[in-house]
């Protein structure tokens, strides 16, 4: 059995039935009392961030965690399907599990999933993808220098704000974290 001792970023611990997922820990040893390790710590199935305080030496138990890379296939009605790059077999993954990322996705793209006993838990994108814009309106002549943004469909169907300037067909470089425009793929 792990302690506290052993706790790292990335982590996933077992607490009460619930797997969480530390984001950051800190080892504290005050000049009074007993030292104590403080954690954030998110749900990995529903996303919920806490802070939780263990004392030094507490036997915790580690989830076991396996990170996979795979490819994304085609979308279902009642999910995604996706291939695992190293012995090509295929996995459905249920919508919720995916979330956010269907924004971000395109076929035949490679993500990371993490897999707890066989059942994917969540999905990691790479930090920035480049799509291409689908549609947008006409910048007017002159609205180029204002720094002023406009809605664009990308090819995933997502909405994002592009500067005036861009036009149907640009590629575009977002970012997966919050959807916003980080620049023009030439």
């Amino acid at each position: 059995m792990a302690t506290t001792n052993d706790i790292k970023n990335g982590a996933v611990l077992n607490l009460d039935g619930q797997l969480w997922n530390v984001i950051e820990f800190q080892h504290v040893k005050p000049g009074k009392g007993g030292a104590f390790v403080r954690t954030k710590m998110k749900n990995v199935m529903s996303g919920k961030v806490v802070d939780k305080t263990f004392n030094a030496g507490t036997k915790i138990d580690f989830a076991n965690v396996d990170r996979r890379e795979y490819t994304y296939l085609y979308a279902e009605a009642d999910g995604y399907v996706f291939m695992d790059t190293s012995d090509y077999d295929q996995i459905n993954v249920p919508a919720t599990v995916v979330g956010d990322a269907k924004n971000f996705m395109l076929e035949n793209q490679n993500v990371q999933m993490a897999l707890h006993d066989g059942t994917p838990l969540y999905i990691e994108l790479p930090a920035s993808v480049i799509l291409e814009v689908t549609y947008t309106e006409p910048g007017l002549q002159g609205d180029r220098s204002t720094g002023g943004t406009k809605p664009a469909t990308v090819e995933t169907g997502y909405e994002i704000q592009v500067p005036l300037f861009l036009e149907n067909g640009t590629k575009v470089k977002v970012d997966t974290r919050d959807g916003s425009y980080l620049g023009r793929v030439s």
